[in-house]
Order: C-alpha cells, then structure tokens, then sequence
C-alpha cells in the first residue's frame, strides 16, 4: 500500500475500531436500558458477577479507566443499589467494591445478552473468538510500546 493509500479513511484502523465500537454500544444500549444501567456499568457487574468484590484499583486495571471516571460511576452505582463500597480495615485508602442483592440480580437479566448480540453480529462464535483474541493481541502491543 503506497503512502496516499495509507491516509484514506478506510484503511485506518483506528477508526474501524472507533466505528465498530459505537455500532456495538448502540447494540447494547436498549438491553441496558431495560436495566436501568450505562454500558461502563454493565462492564463493572460483569466483573462483580464472577468476582463478587473487587478492589477500585482492581476494577481500574480491568476496565482500563482511570479513578476519575470509576469512582463517580461507583458512587452512582451505590445510589442504585448495585453495589456497596466499603473501605479496607487493613488499609483505609483501599476501597472495596461489592456487589448487592440488587446487582446479583440483574445477572438473570443480562443472560441473554451476549447471545443475542452475538446473533446479530452475523458471526460464528468461534470468529468472534478468534478476533477478540487478535484485538487483545493489538491492546497489549499498543499499551506496551506506549509505556
């Protein structure tokens, strides 16, 4: 591919990333709102709903998003109910995440989810697998060479 070819739209990753992304969140969008939730929510129960508690750090390091963004998003999950935040006896600047009743929940709710949205993609399970797999391949090579 010569250089002209490079700076066309179509060929640039970032932004087939960037448009796949948002296609998808609108995929999810009306499931969430039938639970009362945002998408970066969703992300956090599901890391409550295999884990139970996480630490904020925990849950930053996972979700990639930084206290700024988490800790206001937590704080909004608290008022619903989702989840309880409670600091660490062992050291008082560590806050624990824990999911409620309300949040094991909605675990039920959002079974179908994945199921559907893989159905939409027009995708086999297993290429959907494969290329989740190569997107992380591309995080980790971005992220290390950016550090």
């Amino acid at each position: 591919m010569n250089s002209s070819e490079l700076l066309k739209l179509e060929n640039q990753l970032c932004f087939s990333l960037y448009a796949s992304s948002r296609a998808i969140t609108r995929m999810y969008r009306p499931f969430l709102e039938e639970l009362g939730i945002t998408y970066p929510q969703y992300l956090v129960l599901l890391v409550l709903w295999d884990q139970k508690e996480s630490t904020v750090k925990e849950l930053s390091e996972k979700l990639d998003l930084d206290s700024g963004t988490l800790t206001p998003m937590l704080k909004r999950m608290e008022v619903q109910q989702l989840v309880q935040r409670k600091r660490s006896v062992e050291d008082e600047r560590v806050v624990n995440i824990v999911i409620t009743e309300t949040g094991l929940a909605l675990y039920e709710k959002a079974l179908c989810i994945p199921q559907t949205l893989l159905a939409s993609s027009g995708l086999a399970p297993e290429e959907i697998h494969t290329f989740n797999l190569q997107l992380k391949r591309i995080i980790n090579s971005v992220n290390a060479s950016t550090k």
